[in-house]
């Protein structure tokens, strides 16, 4: 057999790196879902999202407290000022502090635990969606997109520390630090829970993460597959039933 008959098969390209695939999420995004759909990772970005969650909640605990944010949530909501009425006068400045320390804890825990919780079940639901419109995706590529979709998180969790630290604290509202959503036009002490909470969903980052997610399904499945229009579907549906849902809960417990 001559030299010339013998068929090299081209070397496959070298995948991106961790931190080329945090930095392509913002500028690459299609080229960079589809290398993480090919090799599937999700460590890194998981763990950066809770760092920076856990640290916004640990900056708002130590620079505006935890009291403070029992204050604002008994003057938001009639039922828990109902709730502090009936009371003791002589326990009531104890039984705050209490509930103060364990809202505390129960964020940090939130930060660490409840959300990566909240990713896997995210997750397979994206995956049951798309097996209908038959994507073919697994489990480990959904996950891993949903991990390196949730990177703006980090951004919004660094800016709200700033944020932290430059307003007073009496001024600053856990739930919407940065005000890039539609509840920034309305006052949360006399708007509709529902719609309050409604609005605080549709922000900048939500839809960031939302857009970067179908983004990411379209890629790692193949354009012939899945197109974004089919993954936004899947990812758009989800969520406005939580939206719906916890807009729901919010008024029904306010």
């Amino acid at each position: 057999m001559s030299p010339e008959a013998i068929q090299v098969p081209e070397p496959r390209p070298a995948g991106l790196g961790t931190f080329a695939r945090i930095t392509g999420v913002f500028f690459e995004p299609g080229k960079t879902f589809e290398d993480i759909g090919r090799h599937p990772s999700w460590f890194v970005p998981l763990l950066l999202v809770i760092v920076a969650t856990l640290a916004y909640n640990i900056s708002y605990g130590q620079h505006v407290g935890w009291e403070r944010f029992m204050q604002q949530q008994i003057a938001n909501s009639p039922r828990v000022q109902a709730q502090i009425d009936q009371i003791p006068a002589d326990q009531r400045e104890s039984q705050m502090a209490l509930r103060a320390k364990i809202t505390g804890i129960s964020q940090y825990v939130a930060s660490v635990v409840i959300m990566p919780i909240v990713i896997l079940i995210s997750s397979a639901i994206l995956l049951g969606l798309t097996a209908m419109m038959g994507a073919g995706l697994r489990y480990k590529q959904v996950f891993a997109v949903s991990c390196f979709a949730g990177v703006p998180i980090i951004i919004k969790h660094l800016l709200s520390i700033v944020v932290v630290f430059l307003k007073k604290p009496d001024d600053f509202n856990l739930l919407n630090p940065l005000a890039f959503n539609f509840a920034a036009f309305m006052d949360q002490t006399t708007a509709s829970k529902f719609l309050y909470t409604v609005a605080l969903s549709f922000d900048l980052f939500a839809i960031w993460v939302m857009l970067l997610t179908a983004t990411g399904l379209a890629a790692a499945a193949g354009r012939k597959r899945l197109s974004f229009g089919g993954a936004m579907v899947a990812v758009a549906v989800p969520w406005v039933v939580f939206v719906l849902l916890g807009a729901s809960m919010a008024a029904a417990f306010s």
